[in-house]
């Protein structure tokens, strides 16, 4: 079982490295005012000499969340966006970047969260169907996805809606009406709609079919991706909708090819970006020295997601480092990414923020081996969370409730 486990892990590891090489491709809605296609590595540096120079410029903020967002880092996006709320907390669009960001790192419920505070703020369907609808995809939740996936098909991400509502009516078994969405990016010779076409076939059952597009798409891939195509049709949906589309299949312990090409980035110390680590840290005041522009890596820095916090109970402050709990416990999450190593150095940002409010609060690490969460509490109920949640937003800390299940091991920071 293990052979065979290890066997799967280095599959997926070799899926990996293959389509990051060949088919990572940037969004179509990566523009500037000029019109001309701008890379997101190219967007990013803009944004941050902009930044350099006020690191309160909303619209530098909210474009450098999407430039590092299309370039696959999730934690540095909620960073700017998270910074961008700060400075304009009325704007739906920093909320909404949230939510794509958490969607994008398999968050379903943390997204549908910040999607609900962008539409308070007016946000519309179409200015955020092609996110919502992932996370709606991603908990099963299909017809509620293609409603906002078609509402989104002429709005700014309507290529990457129209390839994600394919693949979602392809999970819910419409194969004719999937490539029948597909056809107008397919007459365009889009090339993310080649792989998703693939992905399409595979899902209702084509493998033959999936394996032939796959070649057409990046020739010579088929061999790499059989395995993969063969095991979609055992997953739940919802797998389904998390496999094509993040790339996160359930029985490897990294990611794998998605449609869109993109794959997970590994969030070693280091490889981050220091310059941009340090800005989202501690921004320079806008009279300030600005920073100077740095070649930009296909990785951005980890920043993690500010989130609520509820004031948890006082048996959880003298609890042991580790626990596993028999019954379902409510925790506030602060944080999250693919691994717990920066999760510490997140937790005693946040204290920063606020030594009163933290005074006596512990943090937790849950890891499950694909993602790793900061949490507080465990809170007796929501209405506790929920007070100490507005507390937190008090000082513009966001936290998301979020419930462990009998028997995950909950690991206990280690005080300071």
């Amino acid at each position: 079982m293990a052979k065979g486990w290890c066997g799967r892990v280095r599959l997926a590891a070799s899926i990996l490295a293959f389509v990051s090489a060949i088919a990572a491709i940037p969004p179509a809605h990566a523009q500037v005012a000029s019109g001309y296609a701008e890379s997101p590595s190219d967007a990013l540096a803009r944004n941050m000499k902009i930044l350099g120079g006020d690191s309160t410029d909303f619209n530098a903020l909210i474009g450098a969340g999407r430039a590092a967002l299309a370039m696959g880092d999730t934690q540095a996006a909620v960073g700017f966006f998270g910074r961008a709320d700060e400075v304009w907390p009325s704007s739906p669009l920093s909320q909404a970047g949230m939510g794509a960001a958490m969607a994008q790192d398999g968050d379903a419920t943390a997204a549908l969260q910040c999607f609900a505070k962008a539409v308070q703020r007016g946000a519309t369907q179409s200015m955020i169907g092609s996110d919502r609808g992932l996370a709606y995809d991603l908990l099963g939740q299909h017809a509620q996805a293609q409603a906002d996936y078609r509402a989104a098909l002429l709005g700014r991400d309507g290529d990457e809606a129209r390839r994600r509502l394919a693949l979602s009516l392809a999970i819910s078994g419409k194969k004719a009406e999937a490539l029948s969405i597909l056809a107008p990016l397919m007459a365009r010779g889009d090339a993310a709609a080649a792989r998703t076409r693939a992905f399409v076939l595979a899902l209702t059952g084509d493998i033959s079919g999936a394996r032939s597009a796959i070649d057409a798409a990046m020739p010579g891939s088929s061999s790499k991706m059989g395995y993969f195509f063969q095991k979609l049709a055992s997953l739940r949906s919802d797998q389904k909708a998390a496999a094509v589309n993040l790339g996160i299949f359930p029985d490897s312990a990294v990611r794998v090819a998605s449609a869109s090409g993109s794959s997970a980035m590994a969030s070693s110390q280091e490889d981050r970006m220091k310059s941009i680590e340090d800005w989202l840290s501690n921004p320079p005041s806008s009279t300030g020295s600005p920073i100077q522009p740095q070649p930009v890596p296909q990785q951005v820095a980890s920043v993690s997601l500010p989130t609520r916090i509820i004031a948890p109970s006082p048996a959880a402050r003298g609890s042991s480092s580790v626990g596993i709990y028999s019954t379902q416990k409510l925790w506030l999450q602060l944080a999250s990414g693919a691994s717990a190593a920066a999760l510490p150095g997140e937790f005693d940002r946040l204290k920063r923020k606020s030594r009163d409010l933290f005074e006596g609060i512990s943090g937790y690490v849950f890891d499950d081996g694909t993602r790793a969460r900061l949490l507080i509490g465990p809170f007796k109920n929501s209405d506790d969370a929920s007070v100490f949640a507005d507390d937190l937003a008090s000082v513009h800390i966001d936290a998301f409730t979020w419930t462990s299940q009998p028997g995950q091991t909950i690991r206990k920071l280690p005080s300071e």
